[in-house]
């Protein structure tokens, strides 16, 4: 089968995905075979291809927002059947065992495998995955549609709610990308006033058409304080501009798994008056399986731009050059 694989760390630049003929694998007890439709590019694949994060091995194909089929079964799966449709997220394996585990919280398991990072993900034709972390997909999202709620729309739904935000609240979200343009719609829903920063001018106007009441840069001043912020761009100084903007009581919820350096925080600018400052870990199968059952009911629409899977890493230049308008989907 034909997968991008990453032999090496470096730039996106310098097209560090190459193609390959690679055996097809073989589903273990537990484990499904899923044949890959659709998978989404997210920023952590380009965190992973550029070495920002520590690599647990290499060679490795990233990818972990996954539509497809299921193409055949371990022993003892019951769950799904040949031909269902499954997504497959950025959470692979936990060990069900650990406080975290048995406290509904597995997306902090020490033992945590995640997909596309430990085993190889969906910038292929086929993966494995265990029955058990597989999400059936809801109807009416076509494959590179559905394939953004997978990372982009199970993080932004936990950052919403690890951000404390309530219905009629006034939210800030800080980078409006794939994660973003999921988490307009839920707060929208929910009935928040949502005010939207980004560099990017054609991100401002989706985020407007999604229903902004205000966009404007980062150094700009809302018209506003936030009850919440969440803060989607990889970069540490937004972080203290976010706490800049919270409202006495007010929560930041960082969504990123990799953020450069942030600078120097000012306790009474940043941080007094109650403020907190909270960061997201991955999420767990309970988040994905809630944003999998409020997505028809909003509906949620996602916006995509489609490569190839040979042009994988255009697709991270894209990203990276902020050019991709909503989310990037690779057509496997």
């Amino acid at each position: 089968m034909r997968a991008m694989v990453l032999e090496k760390t470096g730039p996106a630049s310098k097209a560090s995905l190459h193609g390959s003929d690679v055996p097809e694998p073989a589903p273990g007890p537990g484990e499904i075979l899923v044949k890959v439709c659709a998978c989404g590019v997210c920023r952590t694949d380009l965190h992973t291809v550029e070495g920002d994060l520590p690599l647990p091995h290499l060679p490795l194909t990233p990818g972990h927002q996954v539509v497809g089929t299921v193409k055949s079964l371990g022993e003892g799966v019951e769950r799904f059947l040949e031909g269902d449709r499954v997504g497959v997220a950025w959470l692979n394996e936990t060990c069900g065992r650990c406080r975290f585990c048995l406290s509904g919280m597995e997306n902090l398991c020490e033992s945590a495998r995640f997909t596309g990072y430990h085993r190889d993900g969906g910038y292929a034709e086929a993966l494995i995955v265990p029955a058990d972390f597989a999400y059936s997909i809801p109807e009416g999202f076509p494959d590179v549609q559905a394939a953004p709620l997978l990372c982009a729309g199970i993080i932004g739904y936990r950052a919403l709610k690890i951000s404390g935000i309530e219905p009629g609240g006034r939210l800030g979200l800080f980078g409006f990308g794939a994660s973003a343009h999921v988490a307009i719609q839920i707060a929208e829903y929910w009935g928040c006033d949502v005010y939207a920063f980004s560099r990017g001018e054609a991100h401002r106007r989706l985020a407007e058409e999604l229903g902004a009441k205000w966009t404007g840069k980062t150094e700009e001043t809302p018209p506003v304080k936030f009850d919440a912020a969440v803060v989607f761009a990889p970069a540490g100084e937004v972080v203290l501009r976010a706490l800049e903007v919270l409202d006495r009581g007010g929560t930041a919820a960082l969504a990123g798994i990799h953020m450069s350096s942030i600078p120097a925080m000012d306790y009474e600018r940043h941080l007094f008056y109650e403020k907190t400052l909270r960061s997201v870990t991955a999420a767990t199968r309970k988040d994905g399986q809630e944003l999998m059952d409020l997505a028809p009911e909003i509906p949620i629409r996602t916006e995509v731009a489609t490569f190839p899977l040979s042009a994988a890493n255009t697709a991270l230049m894209d990203l990276k050059g902020g050019r991709i308008n909503g989310a990037g989907v690779l057509v496997v």
